[in-house]
């Protein structure tokens, strides 16, 4: 099975990673995001939902690392949500919609949808169908993502005009201590690429070697990379990869 292209628009080389984050400019916020359109890349974002329902533009499950709040995000609601400071500055978690209005086509959009099932199951749902609501409407290039084979396969089923692809890495204990064996042996051989219908992966940076993604390559696969942090990892990433997704610093 063959899935939507993913437009040339992400192949002219750099997505930031959580939007264009800095000193005093939080990642996933809308000013990350909007730093990103000025320099003209592409945005990378990392959805999570609000206990009702609502997708938020925020990393982690849990507030503590980002915000003055603790505990999880799926918790509280999307209107509370908007009113929680990121890194004490006067920008706030944001909803994916207000990412969607903010940008308005004039970058590309990764979006990524975090894994809800706890150990990349079929228990998810409410979130993905919560991110094909808020796109129905919107005019430019996105695609979307999962390390969750079943969250890309909602896509497939519910939206299968959207480009989409997996994110991959090697799936080490150490990394990944919060997955059974079994998954991540699993997940580590990207089994589903096909029959989800990717046509690209975002793979790890430090394992771009894995003979896996030579083969998807070599397949016709487009293989972005995270998270590459300096331009000598670029330079060294970009012998597999088409395009970087990069913070630290400047393209």
């Amino acid at each position: 099975m063959t899935g939507p292209v993913l437009p040339d628009t992400f192949l002219r080389g750099h997505i930031a990673h959580r939007g264009l984050h800095s000193s005093g400019v939080p990642e996933n916020s809308l000013a990350a995001f909007r730093a990103a359109v000025d320099l003209g890349v592409a945005i990378e974002l990392d959805v999570q939902p609000s206990a009702d329902g609502i997708a938020m533009a925020f990393h982690d499950y849990d507030l503590d690392r980002l915000t003055p709040k603790s505990g999880p995000i799926d918790r509280q609601s999307a209107a509370t949500l908007t009113r929680v400071p990121l890194l004490d500055t006067d920008q706030t978690v944001a909803t994916l919609a207000e990412v969607l209005t903010l940008v308005a086509g004039r970058v590309p959009l990764l979006i990524e949808i975090k894994d809800r099932d706890g150990d990349m199951g079929p228990n998810v749902g409410p979130l993905e169908d919560a991110v094909i609501a808020d796109l129905a409407e919107y005019d430019g290039d996105v695609a979307v993502m999962s390390f969750n084979p079943h969250s890309v396969a909602r896509f497939r089923d519910s939206a299968p005009h959207l480009p989409r692809g997996l994110v991959t890495s090697d799936f080490t204990p150490e990394a990944w201590p919060e997955l059974t064996a079994a998954t991540r042996n699993r997940l580590r051989d990207i089994p589903d690429y096909d029959a989800l219908g990717c046509t690209f992966v975002s793979h790890q940076r430090e394992t771009l070697h894995m003979a896996r993604i030579s083969d998807l390559k070599a397949r016709g696969a487009h293989i972005l990379t995270w998270t590459v942090r300096s331009k000598a990892q670029e330079s060294e990433a970009r012998r597999v990869a088409d395009a970087v997704t990069f913070e630290g610093y400047l393209p």
